[in-house]
């Protein structure tokens, strides 16, 4: 049977389906605000770049103060996006949870890796996990029967004299996987100098002969070198993109976006268009040009799928 519909409903329902059809085709704007992570400060800057290049009505606003600082602004609703070189804690998604009913949306955004660096001159070969919990902590869990205070103490001639350390601050993910997978949990000795970023890290370790440090693989430069992990065979593993893109090496980790976002719910026009660029293949080669591990394009494509983006597209 054929219905039959009069004219006036179906110039409504034609002009409804043409609003509709106008609004999707709408390109998004607004301002995207981030808070979160200093490791990928970098990394979220030249995302918003390409993003306000591809869609000049969206504004990216970052706040880089650490992965501590993501949590608690995506609980209180300052900020949808928020950056993560760690995952959340059990309290962090507690507090989410019971402010919204839903948990945090993970997505996984590159890898990269923490490096132990050492002025360039310094020709340390290797070390392992209980000689670095030894150098760098007061309670030794490693397996260390001592701490490792001069570098005589492993067997150097040059540099002499004290071992100077450098580290991140207590609200940066970087210091939080170091302190978990480096000293197995306990406590960094008092007279690390903590810095509010890697590349204060690096700076400072290039400075001085005398000094080691812990920052991201992506801040390593020609003035440090980053030393080989021994693991309990006495094998090396250099901290390379292929060992880290493949979970071999001992500090590799992963880098997230967490999204305020209910199941069943899709994406606002610009945190979608945002996600969409990093998922993409000019936001994955972005990751590489500037010095972390591109994610794996089965894992890229099974994120694309979860979140409703279809397949991709060609970035050229």
């Amino acid at each position: 049977m054929r219905l039959a519909l009069p004219r006036r409903l179906l110039i409504g329902l034609w002009s409804l389906a043409m609003g509709c059809a106008a609004l999707a085709a709408e390109p998004p704007a607004g301002t995207l605000d981030t808070v979160g992570s200093d490791t990928m400060a970098g990394l979220m800057l030249r995302w918003g770049e390409r993003l306000a290049r591809e869609h000049p009505g969206v504004g990216v606003q970052l706040q880089a103060s650490g992965s501590a600082s993501a949590p608690p602004a995506l609980t209180a609703g300052t900020a949808l996006v928020g950056p993560m070189s760690r995952p959340m804690t059990e309290a962090e998604r507690e507090a989410f949870e019971a402010r919204y009913g839903y948990p945090p949306r993970e997505v996984l955004v590159a890898r990269d890796a923490l490096v132990v660096v050492v002025h360039r001159h310094n020709a340390l070969p290797s070390l392992s996990r209980s000689e670095l919990d030894a150098i760098f902590s007061e309670t030794n869990r490693c397996g260390a029967e001592a701490g490792i205070r001069r570098w005589q103490a492993l067997g150097l001639q040059v540099p002499r004299g004290r071992i100077v350390l450098h580290g991140r601050n207590a609200v940066s993910g970087t210091h939080g996987l170091f302190r978990r997978e480096a000293l197995c949990g306990g406590s960094f000795r008092p007279e690390v100098n903590e810095h509010p970023g890697s590349a204060a890290v690096v700076a400072a370790v290039a400075a001085d002969p005398r000094a080691i440090g812990y920052a991201g693989l992506n801040h390593l430069t020609s003035s440090v070198r980053a030393v080989p992990l021994r693991d309990e065979r006495g094998r090396r593993q250099a901290p390379d993109p292929a060992a880290v893109r493949r979970g071999d090496y001992p500090f590799a980790r992963d880098l997230r976006l967490y999204l305020n976002l209910a199941p069943g719910d899709s994406l606002p026009p610009a945190e979608r268009a945002f996600v969409e660029l990093v998922l993409s293949e000019a936001g994955q080669a972005i990751v590489e040009e500037l010095g972390f591990v591109s994610l794996p394009p089965d894992v890229v494509t099974r994120q694309r799928r979860r979140l409703g983006l279809g397949l991709g597209r060609d970035d050229g």
